[in-house]
């Protein structure tokens, strides 16, 4: 029963941290899709005859994969399952620590 409670516990607590994670990659949309066009309007207004806001969309866009690959890449579950195996490897142990 405790076992059950704590591998319930934890399933919470992985899918709360989850759900952050992804509400964090949409806020980061959001901010994107408003300060992009910010952009490109202060630079067409102050400088037109130098296009500056190519390099801010790169890096935007840059950031914006590197941030997609975090949230939801492969490479997640792959830690996720080393984790968990440390975590029933120490579990199993009966508490020694090493």
């Amino acid at each position: 029963m405790e076992r059950e409670n704590y591998l319930r516990e934890e399933s919470y607590l992985k899918a709360k941290k989850r759900a952050k994670e992804i509400k964090g990659f949409y806020v980061h949309q959001i901010v994107n899709a408003i300060s992009i066009p910010i952009i490109v309007i202060v630079n067409l207004m102050f400088v037109p005859g130098f296009h500056f806001f190519w390099f801010a969309l790169g890096g935007i866009v840059l950031s914006t994969i590197i941030h997609w690959l975090v949230v939801f890449g492969d490479h997640n579950k792959m830690i996720k399952k080393w984790e968990r195996k440390k975590i029933e490897e120490i579990m199993n142990e009966g508490g020694n620590f090493k």
